[in-house]
Parts: structure tokens; C-alpha cells; sequence
């Protein structure tokens, strides 16, 4: 397992997978997986299919590299997730960890993106980028959810970097693009007001979905004082969270997660 404070070697790791519908249920078409990376796919009583991300190597870190490549074809449904939360740890002088996600979504296809929650560590170097392709009638749910330190431990942010790219395209064209670079003393920069208000978590959920805009009033009703929701479009429903620490991040967002998917999340949200 690794630690904050240690040097660690370079890690690689790279997993795809792509799922169909047989016209009953959604089935595993194709699945690569190499490294450090690997996707697990524990028993589902439900038609579709459900993708657990384990990154054996503990973290991620200066010098790492991982790709995943994730696919749900024409009318099949793929939920994803992860074994636990990833952890940002310490790089070595200019090292960086990367990580790229690729997420395409066929007509009539469903796919939720439920990571469990980035954690950063003091002096972590991440670059980060998620780019999601849909189909003009493809649905999406996604979160993603980013604690600044770990509360409980009394951690500090003082020396980090951290890139983070999400890109939605929908026909090609963007419909939601987002962006932190998140550089320096961040516990300062996150004290601010305008910035943070000196929250210790975050997350952004996009819904793309027919009945986002039936939805959100009674999201608007979920969310705390730091927490806001509104429509880029009558089908995209967009939702930006602040948290003083995880644990009441988790509080507010499982419960709105689990509003808008209409069904309980992966078990391993709940471990």
C-alpha cells in the first residue's frame, strides 16, 4: 500500500471495456485490461451492467500513468464506479501522475459514472481529464466528487497541483465543459469566499436525461445553502456542491444520487 510521505515507483495501467444489449439485458461485448488497472463486475439482479474500477497500485502519484476507455453501446446500460476512493498522493519534483478517461454513450444508451471521491494529498502533482461522447438520445448521470485533505487527520493543502479537465460532447457538440487548476496554497485559495468559502469537498453531477428539467425543483429542495442546481438546456440538468469535509458530502449527495438514478447506488458506496 502506499503512503503520502514515501517515494513511489511509476505505475501503469490501462483497462477498456464495452457493453451491448441483447434486446433483454446489456452484456459485456469486449474487455482489455492491463497494469495496475483492472475492472471488476460483481453479480447484478438488474438488466444492466455494473463496472467496478481497482487501481491495484493504492494511488495514483508522480510518474503514473492510467487510460481507461469505457463503452455503452445502442440501448445497453453501464454503471461504473470504484472499489473505494482514489487517492492524489505526493509527487517527486517534476513528476506527474495522469489520468484519462474516455466515456461514449450509443443511441438509447444509459451510463452512470459514479466514482467514488478524489482525495488530495499535500504536494500531489494530478493531471485529470474526463471526455464523454454522447449520441443524440444517449442518457448520462455522473458525479464528481474531490476532498481537499483529509479532515479527520488534520491534513493541510498547502503545496498542491491539480488539472482537471470534464468535457461533454453531444453530436459532436459540447454541451457542459469544466475546468480547476488548482495550484500552490490551496487551503488559502479555498478560504477565499469567491472561491470556496473554505469548504473541504466538492463535486459537480450532470444529468442528461429527457426529464431533467421535471427534476429540478425537487432537487433544488435536496441541497444545502451550499449547494446550487440549475438547466443548461431542457435535458441537462447540472448540480455544484460545497462540504465542509466527505463525510457531509456524502450526506447531501447520496441521497440526491439516488433521487435521480430512481434506484440505490453500487454497494460499494456504502462499505
Amino acid at each position: 500500500m502506499r503512503t503520502a510521505a514515501a517515494a513511489q515507483p511509476r505505475s501503469v495501467g490501462a483497462a477498456s471495456v464495452s457493453v451491448a444489449s441483447d434486446g433483454t439485458r446489456s452484456r459485456i461485448k469486449a474487455l482489455r485490461q492491463s497494469g495496475s488497472l483492472r475492472l471488476v463486475f460483481p453479480r447484478s439482479l438488474t438488466t444492466d451492467v455494473e463496472a467496478v474500477i481497482v487501481n491495484t497500485s493504492g494511488g495514483i502519484t508522480g510518474g503514473d500513468r492510467f487510460d481507461l476507455d469505457l463503452a455503452a453501446a445502442e440501448n445497453a446500460s453501464l454503471t461504473i464506479t470504484t472499489q473505494a476512493a482514489e487517492r492524489a498522493y505526493r509527487a517527486q519534483p517534476d513528476e506527474v501522475g495522469k489520468l484519462t478517461t474516455t466515456l461514449k454513450v450509443g443511441n438509447g444508451a444509459q451510463l452512470r459514472w459514479f466514482p467514488q471521491e478524489l482525495i488530495l494529498f499535500e504536494r500531489c502533482n494530478l493531471q485529470r481529464r474526463l471526455d464523454i461522447e454522447l449520441a443524440p438520445s444517449a442518457r448520462l448521470l455522473m458525479v464528481e466528487p474531490v476532498v481537499f485533505g483529509r479532515a479527520a487527520m488534520g491534513e493541510t493543502l498547502q503545496d498542491v497541483r491539480f488539472h482537471d479537465r470534464i468535457k461533454i460532447m453531444r453530436n459532436s457538440i459540447p454541451v457542459y465543459v469544466d475546468g480547476i487548476d488548482l495550484v500552490g496554497d490551496a487551503d488559502t485559495k479555498l478560504n477565499s469566499a469567491a472561491i470556496a468559502g473554505g469548504a473541504g469537498a466538492m463535486c459537480s453531477v450532470v444529468m442528461v436525461s429527457p426529464d431533467a428539467a421535471q427534476q429540478l425543483d425537487k432537487t433544488r429542495g435536496m441541497l444545502p445553502d451550499t449547494a446550487g442546481a440549475s438547466l443548461l438546456g431542457d435535458d441537462i440538468l447540472v448540480i455544484r456542491m460545497l462540504a465542509a469535509d466527505s463525510y457531509e458530502l456524502r450526506r447531501t449527495l447520496i441521497p440526491v444520487l439516488e433521487h435521480l438514478n430512481q434506484s440505490p447506488l453500487p454497494v460499494s458506496w456504502r462499505l
